[in-house]
């Protein structure tokens, strides 16, 4: 699904690029794999496995919040995933996303469901993976930063293939949705 599709569906929604947000979410997303660490030292696999995929999602979304989108209310965890998956286009990033989207659903089964379905080796490689994928998106966003403000515009409306005129109505709901 392109982002333009997911602007249309409004799984995703324009907001003002917000760096402080996106760094923040990074530090909060290495947050979390720490806790993912002591939670295996503590024999709390479940946990360890839903924390780190928390890293991932918080990383996920600080993304969104640097190129100045964020998921809708309604898609939450699956809108960051859609998002992810347009945005970054490397066989790396898709392998991840993978990841991220199969620890989605287990997290979902853990939060919900069924109880010690983790093993350690499991509850490791989640943190593993968590760790790559938060560095992955903290290369991106810090790359970003060294372009301009405009760089970075252009940049991301033309890896989604968005002109000017395609935003309208989308950039216009934004604009008085961030004024209210």
């Amino acid at each position: 699904m392109s982002l333009e599709e997911l602007l249309r569906s409004r799984a995703v929604r324009r907001i003002r690029p917000n760096r402080k947000l996106a760094l923040d979410s990074i530090i909060r997303a290495r947050r979390d794999i720490d806790t993912a660490k002591t939670l295996i030292s503590n024999q709390k696999f479940d946990w360890s496995l839903a924390v780190s995929y928390n890293a991932m999602l918080t990383a996920g979304r600080g993304l969104m919040f640097d190129r100045g989108y964020r998921p809708s209310s309604s898609e939450g965890h699956l809108a960051v995933v859609k998002f992810l998956s347009a945005a970054l286009e490397t066989d790396m990033s898709d392998r991840m996303i993978m990841v991220m989207n199969g620890m989605r659903k287990k997290r979902h089964r853990i939060v919900y469901e069924e109880m010690d379905i983790v093993s350690k080796s499991e509850a490791e490689q989640a943190v593993r993976w968590a760790e790559e994928f938060v560095n992955m998106i903290a290369d991106t966003i810090q790359t970003m930063k060294t372009q301009s403000k405009e760089q970075r515009k252009t940049a991301v409306d033309k890896a989604f293939g968005l002109d000017k005129g395609k935003l309208g109505s989308f950039a216009e709901e934004d604009r008085c949705e961030n004024r209210n």
